[in-house]
């Protein structure tokens, strides 16, 4: 035992306390400046900290002792077990209180039994503030999940289920006509610095949102109002361009204003645009707006062929349509994480869907063909016309004057005479299934050199082909339609279009 005035001792205590010690290292102090054994007991009498010598089985026969100073009708208490002189003392006000109990083989002087009481205040605090620490961890990642719910409901287009979710304190980015989404591409842990670095006091973000994206860990999703009088297009917008130009791995795509509801195209668009940022210097790109072949095709007589093509999933549980629309846009992988649901689970959607709609999803053109359709599903029909119109072949509505249109001018920028290699090494890697190494080997290049070609065609045709590859899709459309890639035409309405697998003409 060292012996050091009561003085003396607390003056070491508290720069213990001020270095943000630990409880166990005050007991521990604490018991090297008393010679006793120390015992930090919590909420029901279980030790919540002790110095290595305390003998556990004390604590049991202190059980009567430690009740009657937790609920409030001791204050403290001495007492003798075996060859121990005990003490307890009580601290804090909201029941249940925690004890601090010191054993020894004498009783406390004057001296250190004020230097217990002391320390058993510092516990005390320091242990209040680790309870708010994890309440408040505890509230950034509830907060965190209604964030997420929000993002879910304003991407399915429900503008009061995301309004009922918040409960009265509605966000005003909620308020907001329209909106642009911003994708920042960061590191993880930058994403938790900077949801909590711009979080307000009601757990949003102001007149935007930010949401970590579940499927890939490294984007932060950040819907923002454009409303003048709410400010976040100005506000909000600055910051994360700020952000990128101050770190060099950041990337920001950014999408075009779309009413709220609209959030989901939103977010396709600065999808693509992300994609485009990540390859050019400033590492920032605004989606351009070259539409979709979904845009450009006659409306009601696609509406038809969708129906008729995706019917035979009306057979089928919800879930599975779920995962499958997120699969014609993702990988497995990340719809798995998108979804909390195991690899196993997701495959076995697939396979239903498969089986309902006699389609091998492990293929390009079959995913193109299926995503073709459900994005034709979900636009706005007039359903009295849809539903006596006669559902047309595929290949009738990719032959017409708009979808032929459409694939020229989609196409145009992979013909230019400046990119003489990008038009062949996509049309490649299309044939290959998307498999970069089958697509080097058929070319006679390395996979780096396909890869180097690919983020080239990302960046002129504004579409994300390598992160998600949901840009994937309109190049297999426009690839088919203008020739450069020969197919059967569909069968049935009910099974999707078998794409031939011939050499792509260069």
């Amino acid at each position: 035992m060292e012996v050091l005035g009561h003085g003396a001792g607390l003056d070491e205590l508290l720069r213990l306390v001020r270095r943000q010690g630990s409880p166990a290292e005050v007991l521990e102090l604490l018991g090297r400046r008393t010679g006793a054994e120390v015992a930090w007991i919590g909420r029901g009498g279980a030790v919540r900290a002790a110095t290595a010598g305390f003998p556990r089985r004390l604590a049991g026969a202190l059980t009567e002792h430690v009740e009657r100073l937790t609920d409030g009708r001791l204050a403290a208490a001495t007492t003798r077990v075996g060859e121990l002189e005990v003490h307890l003392e009580t601290f804090g006000g909201r029941e249940p209180r925690p004890v601090l109990v010191t054993a020894g083989t004498s009783a406390l002087s004057r001296d250190a039994a004020a230097l217990v009481s002391q320390a058993g205040g510092l516990i005390d605090l320091l242990s209040r503030a680790s309870e708010a620490d994890d309440g408040s961890l505890g509230y950034e990642a509830k907060a965190r999940q209604v964030r997420f719910a929000v993002l879910t409901a304003l991407m399915a287009g429900d503008v009061t289920m995301a309004r009922r979710m918040t409960t009265g304190d509605v966000p005003p980015i909620l308020s907001a006509e329209r909106v642009r989404v911003h994708l920042l591409h960061c590191t993880p842990a930058d994403r938790d610095r900077l949801t909590r670095t711009y979080l307000d006091s009601s757990g949003y973000h102001g007149a935007g949102l930010m949401v970590h994206c579940p499927a890939f860990k490294e984007h932060l999703i950040c819907p923002v109002a454009e409303d003048a009088e709410l400010g976040g297009r100005f506000r909000h917008g600055e910051v994360l361009r700020r952000l990128v130009r101050e770190n060099p791995g950041y990337a920001l795509g950014v999408s075009r204003p779309h009413p709220l509801a609209a959030t989901a195209e939103a977010y396709g668009e600065a999808l693509h645009a992300l994609a485009v940022a990540r390859n050019s210097p400033e590492r920032l790109a605004a989606y351009r707006g070259r539409p979709s072949l979904v845009h450009v095709l006659p409306r009601h007589a696609a509406l038809a062929w969708a129906r008729a093509f995706l019917e035979p999933l009306s057979t089928v549980p919800k879930p599975t349509v779920d995962v499958v629309r997120l699969i014609a846009m993702f990988p497995r992988s990340a719809v798995a994480r998108l979804l909390h649901l195991s690899r196993t689970t997701v495959a076995a959607h697939c396979r239903r869907a498969e089986a309902a709609l006699e389609i091998d999803l492990g293929e390009v053109r079959v995913r193109a063909t299926l995503d073709l359709a459900l994005s034709l599903s979900a636009l706005q029909p007039d359903l009295a016309v849809a539903d006596t119109q006669v559902a047309p072949p595929l290949g009738e509505l990719l032959q017409g004057t708009p979808a032929v249109t459409w694939a020229e001018t989609f196409l145009r920028p992979l013909r230019d005479t400046r990119h003489p290699n990008l038009y062949a090494t996509v049309g490649a890697w299309i044939d290959a299934n998307t498999d970069a190494q089958r697509t080097a080997a058929h070319l006679g290049l390395s996979r780096n050199t396909v890869r180097a070609h690919l983020r080239a065609a990302e960046h002129l045709l504004n579409r994300d082909l390598l992160t998600t590859g949901s840009g994937i899709h309109d190049i297999v459309h426009a690839l088919h339609v203008t020739g450069a890639q020969r197919a059967q035409p569909p069968t049935e309405f009910g099974q999707c279009a078998r794409w031939s697998s011939t050499d792509v003409a260069s």
